[in-house]
């Protein structure tokens, strides 16, 4: 694995182990006895004995709410054969079965799930589980469905005639079988080109398409003014009008690759465009299921009608139902996805909704004001990250808590969907991923401090050849899916409030869609402006040549230049430069590294230190915060990760040095402007005495972006001198 970030798996805000160690497997850590503190070693976490029915790693159970893959649930009877039965069940043949059966005057009776045409005509039928809402008297199901004959009628008059305006044709119903064939051969080459675009209000973006497509002159950047300008469903073009009756200059920009089904990685994800993003993608999402739904059934009832003929085949499937496939951090962050679409699609009824509040919304979970709004924004609520349910819509109906292999939508934490695929090679399943065809990944950013190796899992058993028929009319299946190429017809959208090596790995690897993908970044200032003191901060660079050895680079250059002066310094205790010194560490592989070297080498025996990590209990770690307040301790160890989850307001700090550079610029303004500006208020230090020195290589440029300017990086990154000061 490069080590261009040297990602370890990541642990919840509670302490609790969130997966395996970096590399695949748990990797544990000797135990050693450390002269000024001792850290409790990580709970270890085996997922070959968790299996695969949601519990929770660390022996706790997950709840049954949590599980969408396990629910032993039939259909709902308004679903037309579950959209992908080989059988027919035109409606015309169910309401003359429902006037046969039913005689006036009589009390009708509770709709049925027919089980094939002839059962049908004969009026036998099926037991269904669909319960009607409390407080909802019985409705009169002739009329019900004679109401849902027509509404299917109306829909089979809006889809008419094929509109190739409409991207979900062009892309998904009836593409160009010879410009597509010629796409994925360019691709499996890796042939693209490549297009950078500036965008008012949305940055820079570089536009990647399939070299087959020939388009080597500049692009100019599109826009989209309103809704208006969307090919989407009616009753969802009156929805989004309602929200947003025109767009603003973020949503005009990329809304065109969203609803054109390009891949986009948009790396300017932040509090203030969160909703307007959100509200894009519920859209997208809710429009590609509504509009593949449309499609099964009109085909169905021109097979029921025998209104085709036998040369002709409809392709409208795949091999399993879920379309979309929604990536989430927590289950606060479900709510707000399922909120929107509810907001957007406006069924008429919600099932299983009590249980869905019961087990996703937190209302009494409220965090400190002092805490920062991101902070708040990620885990005020319910913050479990071990979550997966699916959503299954009807026409009026949308049911929370669907089995995987029923539902359109399926949303899920990584750690939940890896838990749901198991890790046994011979009892994986997988199957109800072979035809996502719109893949969301949500906070990305969120998602790197969990475990990341979950999300690339995800990505490796997507649109995979299915182990298992499961009642899939292979005559409807599209030809890209029976070919094994739907990766390159599957779109990707990521969303993230800045960009990393993981992520351009996935942009890279695992988004290859033949519409081509687009990249949005931003240019920074530089979060050394923002801190709102004036302080030394100097930059040393190291020399890395290659990515893999950049951890044993870095771990040499700390040891031979940055600790010999600490321990100069630590010898006397009365030495202000020997005190309050906070080292930030990102990885907590690096931060074991530097915690048994500081506990076992001769050369940091004089200097007493603490350390904090994503894995210390909350008592041992007020008990290193209060030790190195009071001078106790001259060293804190603190991890990138523990930051993350606690956002601890650590008192004391007069130096600070930066093993590696933060992949959150916020960070680096809270502790570097935050700590040390609140020494220097408090008195415990002058502003001249303060001083922080960061170590890089050539590869943590994206975070030396983030943290120095875009306008500063690149002659950092290729001058000749090794240190760079900034005041």
């Amino acid at each position: 694995m490069a080590y261009a970030r040297g990602r370890d798996s990541r642990g919840s805000r509670s302490g609790r182990v969130r997966g395996g160690r970096s590399g695949g497997g748990s990797r544990g850590y000797k135990k050693s006895s450390f002269t000024a503190s001792r850290i409790a070693k990580p709970e270890e976490i085996d997922l070959e004995n968790s299996g695969d029915d949601g519990s929770e790693p660390g022996g706790g159970n997950s709840t049954p709410e949590s599980e969408g893959l396990d629910e032993d649930e039939e259909d709902d009877d308004e679903d037309e054969g579950d959209l992908g039965s080989s059988s027919v069940r035109p409606y015309s043949i169910l309401i003359q079965s429902l006037n046969a059966k039913n005689t006036p005057g009589q009390p009708q009776h509770k709709r049925r799930k027919l089980d094939s045409v002839d059962a049908q005509l004969s009026g036998s039928h099926v037991e269904d589980n669909i319960r009607q809402p409390e407080g909802m008297p019985e409705g009169n199901d002739e009329l019900s469905s004679r109401e849902e004959a027509d509404e299917d009628e109306n829909e089979e008059e809006e889809l008419g005639e094929a509109d190739y305006s409409d991207p979900f044709e062009t892309h998904f119903a009836n593409p160009d079988n010879i410009h597509l064939s010629e796409q994925i051969k360019e691709l499996s080459k890796s042939g693209w080109h490549m297009h950078k675009i500036q965008y008012d209000g949305a940055g820079k973006a570089i536009l990647t398409t399939p070299a087959s497509d020939k388009q080597k002159s500049p692009v100019n950047a599109v826009y989209f003014t309103g809704p208006e300008n969307l090919k989407i469903k009616k009753r969802l073009s009156v929805s989004i009008s309602t929200l947003r009756p025109k767009f603003n200059p973020l949503e005009g920009a990329i809304s065109p690759y969203i609803f054109n089904y390009q891949d986009l990685l948009f790396c300017a994800r932040s509090l203030r465009n969160a909703n307007d993003l959100r509200t894009l993608t519920c859209l997208h999402a809710l429009n590609h299921v509504f509009k593949t739904r449309d499609r099964v059934i009109k085909n169905n009832s021109r097979l029921a009608k025998g209104d085709i003929s036998e040369d002709v085949e409809l392709r409208d499937q795949g091999f399993t139902r879920p379309k979309i496939l929604m990536i989430l951090p927590t289950k606060q962050s479900c709510v707000k996805a399922i909120d929107t679409i509810i907001t957007l699609c406006e069924p008429e009824q919600q099932e299983n909704k009590k249980r869905f509040q019961d087990s996703y919304v937190e209302t009494n979970s409220k965090i400190s004001d002092e805490k920062p709004e991101d902070f708040r924004d990620l885990f005020e609520g319910n913050d479990d990250d071990m979550f997966r349910i699916g959503l299954k819509f009807t026409r009026k109906t949308v049911k929370y808590f669907a089995q995987f292999y029923n539902s359109d939508i399926v949303i899920a934490s990584p750690l939940g969907l890896r838990m749901a695929i198991g890790t046994d090679a011979k009892k994986k399943d997988y199957d109800f991923l072979s035809s996502i065809e719109v893949m969301i990944v949500d906070q990305a950013d969120a998602l790197l401090m969990q475990n990341w190796e979950y999300v690339e899992c995800i990505f490796e058993h997507l649109n995979l050849q299915p182990k298992e028929a499961h009642g899939c009319d292979f005559s409807r299946v599209r030809n890209w899916y029976l070919d094994g190429t739907a990766k390159f017809r599957r779109q990707t959208i990521i969303l993230s409030a800045f960009n990393t090596p993981e992520l351009n790995s996935i942009f890279s690897n695992h988004m290859k869609n033949t519409e081509g993908k687009i990249k949005f970044t931003s240019n920074y200032d530089g979060a050394i402006l923002e801190l709102g003191i004036t302080i030394k901060q100097s930059f040393s660079r190291y020399d890395s040549p290659i990515p893999t050895t950049d951890p044993d680079s870095r771990f040499r250059y700390f040891t031979t230049a940055v600790i010999p002066s600490l321990s100069r310094h630590g010898k006397s205790s009365k030495d202000l430069e020997g005190q309050g010194i906070l080292v930030f560490i990102p990885s907590y592989l690096d931060f074991v590294r530097v915690r048994n070297h500081f506990s076992s080498s001769t050369t940091t025996q004089d200097i007493s230190f603490g350390a904090i990590s994503e894995y210390t209990s909350v008592r041992d770690a007020a008990r290193s915060r209060s030790h190195f307040l009071t001078g106790k301790h001259s060293v804190l160890l603190y991890t990138e990760r523990a930051h993350h989850f606690r956002r601890y307001a650590i008192k004391g700090v007069k130096r600070v040095i930066m093993y590696g550079l933060p992949d959150n610029p916020v960070f680096y303004r809270e502790i570097i402007g935050g700590y040390l500006e609140r020494s220097i208020a408090e008195g415990k230090v002058d502003s001249g005495e303060v001083a922080v020195r960061s170590i890089f290589s050539k590869w943590d440029g994206l975070k030396l972006e983030r943290i120095v300017g875009s306008k500063r990086v690149g002659t950092m990154m290729r001058s000749v001198g090794d240190t760079f000061d900034f005041v």
